[in-house]
């Protein structure tokens, strides 16, 4: 075999078996490749021997030749959805996998560690992280790597809704149990069988639904709201949290017993000013992922606008800088980003990160602190802000503002 075939219209000849052994032997040297066999034979045996073999389809050859079009067009319906369903899978595998977490800090490989360790396991895992340190791609990069991956992965922010709502969300209802429960309604439970159940921010859920949780955690089972029957459930539980959980639980606001089930296994996200040499790396993924997105040529971000980016605290984490990038790669009109690309909140922003003085053993104020780390810059640089700017590890546009901010000379 020299070549690959899409498809191939094998002949089932009279009194011979030729085409069930080219079906044969082409499903056998390329799966990929479909059959169609054209058959003389009006019995349905030979027809049926063939698609036995391997063969996707078949067709009389007294039958009209606009048919063998016809199953033509529907095999390449049935690539095309293939084909899709992979790509869409390789999508999944890129935004979910462990490739999809971003960072060479030691935080992060302390944490990707951590879930491969505990992926393929059925622990219930506690996340734990400021907002948008990305405790929901975190979940589902677990999900997406555990033996639960080809079963739903299903998302429920516990501070969204009322706790009434909540509790009917979780463990679904029953006809006529509340005013308005017009007709039976399956829980996030229900939906997660077999597969994972992420509950973000479980320290606002109220202390009536914590006590249902616990219960499901021990026991594998649910009650819809407004009946008396148990429902079986096999699901994976991944909770995370912006609040510290035991705070909570010595404040009486959270369950001792539901904590220490939950944090089985705890990983803690630290906010992205405490890991700022992954700030780079996540630069590059997001004009990369959003120049395509948005359909933008954007080759590159100049280095000037990188450290512009690295030196503000984000206190928003990664959701924030991807925003950033995002209003960034749509507003440019060239195909490199530069700093008059970065909105103006953040240019503008007093919220610098100069790096700490040698001698600093003395408390000071941090814009004494910035001011005398600046004027030694200055000093050292015979008055070069350029290069002073490059010593303090800050942008040109930075330092022009703090010379202007403390009337800097």
């Amino acid at each position: 075999r020299s070549k690959d075939y899409n498809i191939i219209i094998a002949d089932l000849a009279t009194g011979e078996d030729v085409g069930l052994d080219v079906t044969k032997n082409a499903k056998s040297a390329s799966p990929e490749s479909e059959v169609i066999v054209i058959t003389s034979y009006k019995s349905p045996e030979k027809a049926v021997e063939a698609l036995n073999a391997g063969a996707f389809d078949y067709l009389e050859k007294t039958a009209d030749m606009r048919l063998l079009q016809a199953k033509i067009n529907k095999w390449a319906e049935k690539q095309a959805l293939t084909r899709g369903n992979v790509e869409l899978r390789k999508q999944l595998d890129r935004k979910y996998g462990f490739e999809g977490i971003i960072g060479n800090s030691n935080a992060i490989q302390k944490i990707l560690s951590t879930l491969q360790q505990v992926s393929n396991t059925s622990a219930t895992i506690l996340i734990e992280g400021e907002s948008g340190t990305g405790k929901e791609l975190l979940a589902h990069a677990i999900h997406n790597n555990s033996s639960r991956r080809g079963n739903h992965f299903v998302p429920l922010n516990c501070a969204s809704l009322s706790d009434s709502v909540l509790e009917s969300e979780l463990f679904g209802h029953e006809k006529g149990a509340f005013t308005g429960a017009l007709y039976q309604r399956k829980g996030r439970f229900e939906f997660a069988n077999g597969g994972t159940l992420f509950l973000d921010e479980i320290g606002d859920m109220p202390i009536s639904t914590q006590i249902k949780l616990l219960r499901v955690i021990e026991y594998g089972e649910i009650f819809r709201v407004g009946s008396n029957d148990a429902i079986k459930v096999d699901v994976r539980l991944i909770a995370a949290t912006n609040k510290h959980l035991d705070k909570l639980v010595r404040e009486g606001k959270f369950r001792d017993d539901l904590y220490f089930r939950l944090k089985v296994v705890t990983i803690d996200i630290p906010p992205l000013r405490e890991r700022r040499e992954d700030i780079p790396l996540l630069i590059s993924s997001f004009v990369q992922e959003l120049s395509q997105l948005h359909k933008k040529r954007i080759s590159s971000i100049t280095s000037e606008a990188r450290r512009e980016l690295s030196e503000y605290t984000w206190p928003g984490n990664v959701r924030e800088l991807r925003n950033c990038i995002e209003s960034m790669i749509v507003m440019s009109r060239d195909e490199v980003l530069d700093v008059d690309d970065i909105p103006n909140h953040i240019t503008q922003s007093d919220e610098l990160l100069l790096p700490p003085s040698a001698d600093s053993t003395a408390i000071v104020s941090i814009d004494q602190a910035e001011v005398e780390l600046i004027k030694k810059a200055l000093a050292k640089t015979d008055g070069n802000r350029e290069k002073a700017a490059t010593l303090l590890g800050i942008g040109q546009r930075t330092l022009y503002r703090k010379l202007k901010q403390y009337g800097i000379e």
